[in-house]
């Protein structure tokens, strides 16, 4: 199965196994990660999933090389939003994913300054 990790504004980090077919809203609210709220259910009426994507990380999520004209309207709507944002009802976890790094919004990395 493969394994997501969730880095925290507080420098913290969560690792996870995500099964197959869920988004990673999903898989975050099944481990208890608050800060991922999905209020909408994942149907792109909220922003209250947004996850900055590690850049090594970036084309493997990316639905056939680019996000929909809707998420990035959502997008619009969200704190803090970066090159690297994505809403993590609309990136579903694939075996490719394994080892796929997010970082929480409000989180500093040196690849989300």
């Amino acid at each position: 199965m493969p394994q997501i990790t969730f880095l925290f504004a507080d420098g913290s980090s969560k690792q996870v196994e995500a099964p197959i077919g869920y988004s990673v809203m999903e898989v975050a609210q099944m481990n208890d990660i608050e800060q991922i709220e999905g209020a909408c259910g994942g149907s792109l009426a909220c922003a209250t999933c947004h996850v900055y994507v590690h850049p090594d990380w970036w084309d493997k999520v990316m639905p056939e090389g680019e996000m929909s004209t809707e998420e990035e309207d959502m997008l619009d709507l969200a704190f803090d939003v970066r090159k690297a944002s994505r809403l993590s009802c609309q990136i579903t976890v694939k075996e490719e994913l394994d080892g796929l790094v997010l970082a929480l919004p409000g989180t500093k990395t040196d690849w989300t300054p």
